[in-house]
């Protein structure tokens, strides 16, 4: 990959070296996460739904009946979601950094609304961490979008940024 393709947000730009700094790890935790959950979900789902989040803990299976199917989709979601986590932060692309932004901001938002709503099937630590667990994917998704909206465009006139070519075997 190319320095230029790894330039993220304004040059001289308020708290552009942290976003900076930042999007590349959001990126990773989103793909690690997304990757966790959906092949656990898309494998393994009576697990999943009896034993999400692990070390004990009990977070699926408290809050309705089980759906194979259901639980399936969820997974392959998740692992959508992941990938394309990945490849925004193998590429880091404007329209990369974009799109995974905005479509792990429209999963976590509406998620962590639902739970912050329906706290009853938990005790007071579980929906705390539940509620925290939930609210870091809209925030590290938040990170990704912002620095993908201050990414500049590429422009199809003037072409590819200068630098080596980098041709796919």
């Amino acid at each position: 990959m190319r320095d230029e393709d790894r330039t993220e947000g304004a040059e001289g730009s308020p708290g552009a070296g942290v976003l900076d700094r930042m999007v590349g790890p959001a990126l990773w935790v989103l793909a690690v996460t997304g990757l966790l959950v959906g092949i656990w979900a898309a494998l393994g789902p009576r697990s999943f739904y009896d034993d999400f989040p692990g070390l004990g803990r009990v977070w699926i299976a408290v809050d309705g009946p089980y759906n194979e199917h259901l639980v399936r989709d969820v997974g392959n979601a998740n692992l959508a979601l992941g990938l394309l986590a990945v490849v925004a932060a193998l590429r880091r692309t404007r329209g990369l950094l974009v799109a995974t932004g905005v479509a792990w901001l429209a999963v976590s938002v509406p998620h962590l609304v639902y739970h912050a709503r329906h706290t009853e099937p938990f005790g007071t630590g579980d929906s705390v961490a539940v509620l925290a667990s939930l609210a870091l994917t809209p925030l590290l998704a938040a990170v990704v979008l912002i620095a993908g909206l201050r990414r500049p465009e590429r422009s199809p006139a003037t072409g590819p940024a200068p630098g080596p070519v980098v041709r796919d075997a």
